[in-house]
């Protein structure tokens, strides 16, 4: 069984849109945040998709297919794809060909039938290429077992998966395929290391070419790989919330998953669970406006982990004060996890379009004031006639 850990980030605009009015979305009775945020490279294409959250607070199963897109402070719909278009949306996906740094936002997608409708934010960051390891995906490895690093996200622009081909850097430095310690695969988004060495700690980076409509664009994904001695391997590792802030809205709902890396331990070997200031959930939120939610138990590449997610069914400013803290622990270690919630910026779009308005009007309300009062005077010192 390979010694392996694979965190994998979800990833995810102006050109020619084709634009459409919005059908008013203060109406859908769900507005929830996406607990993961996109970091994408400048230049590179992106497809962002609609989520569809996997807890009870907000089912989206039963709604037709029917989403559209729009970014935060827009009053305009992204849609279809026209000529030359860099942005557009299908279906349950948002393309953006390439991605550019003034694409980074909040994004808003929308799901309705005749009768409901729901909305997600999801936040996008584009950065420069020269910043890729600040983004890069975290993977980890377990020393001296064979085990495989994967590069994330390429399905979407690989249609034939079986035509799939990669090129791997260690460094900066390109991997040969004549390497003994490292094999790649064609038609896989793997790279196999027949024994990981701490050495083989460091920055990985992928890259394929995608065609498009005579266009051939580059994908590049880094990954930071971490290698761990065997035998910690049973102690339990968070892997994920990520990042240290979690940007939410006033009002919205919101999930925060605690993901956390077993290893070879069992699943019923170790305590997951949510604190607020240091104490229980349930204690500081005794209204169960924000909850723990149901513990699940995951296997992937023969690797165990537990997730259980913390529910806002309403963010309010309290939330953007108090510390939360994932605790994971079993009788061979523990580790904790401190996160904050912080207030998600206002779009300004809309205050800014309504600036020209305001000054038109005040110059158009000032002109008609000076001729009333023009009038005035001439009536007052009019000279009589003999």
């Amino acid at each position: 069984m390979h010694g392996l850990f694979v965190l994998v980030m979800c990833t995810v605009g102006a050109s020619a849109f084709r634009l459409q009015q919005v059908k008013n979305t203060e109406n859908c009775s769900d507005h929830t945040v996406f607990f993961k945020h996109y970091y994408e490279l400048h230049g590179e294409p992106v497809v962002l998709k609609c989520p569809s959250p996997r807890y009870k607070h907000l089912d989206l199963s039963a709604l037709t297919p029917n989403t559209t897109w729009h970014k935060n402070g827009s009053s305009t719909m992204i849609s279809g794809r026209d000529e030359d278009s860099r942005i557009w949306a299908k279906g349950n996906a948002l393309w953006f060909l390439p991605v550019r740094l003034e694409d980074s936002g909040v994004y808003i997608c929308t799901k309705r039938n005749s009768s409901y409708c729901a909305t997600v934010s999801i936040h996008l960051t584009v950065v420069e290429k020269t910043a890729a390891r600040e983004i890069a995906y975290p993977q980890i490895l377990f020393t001296f077992t064979s085990g495989k690093i994967v590069c994330p996200d390429l399905w979407d622009f690989t249609p034939n998966r079986t035509s799939l081909e990669l090129k791997w850097y260690k460094d900066a430095l390109p991997l040969e395929d004549d390497n003994e310690r490292f094999i790649i695969l064609k038609g896989s988004a793997s790279l196999i290391m027949t024994s990981v060495l701490p050495t083989d700690a460091g920055y990985y980076t992928c890259k394929m070419s995608f065609l498009f409509e005579g266009v051939v664009y580059e994908i590049t994904r880094t990954i930071q790989l971490e290698t761990v001695e065997q035998e910690k391997r049973i102690t339990p590792i968070i892997v994920y919330p990520a990042q240290k802030t979690t940007s939410a809205a006033l009002g919205s709902k919101m999930t925060l998953p605690c993901k956390v890396f077993v290893g070879l331990s069992s699943h019923f070997q170790t305590d997951v669970e949510w604190l607020a200031n240091d104490t229980s959930i349930d204690v500081v939120y005794k209204q169960s406006r924000v909850t723990e939610g149901e513990r699940r138990e995951i296997v992937e590449n023969g690797e165990n982990f537990i997730e259980v997610p913390l529910i806002f069914d309403s963010v309010e400013e309290v939330d953007f004060y108090t510390d939360f803290t994932c605790v994971a622990q079993n009788t061979y270690g523990y580790q904790v996890l401190p996160t904050r919630v912080k207030q998600e910026a206002v779009g300004l779009s809309w205050y800014i379009a309504m600036i020209p308005v305001a000054l038109a009007s005040v110059i158009l309300g000032g002109i008609c004031m000076h001729k009333c009062w023009k009038r005035r005077a001439d009536k007052g010192y009019a000279i009589p006639k003999a």
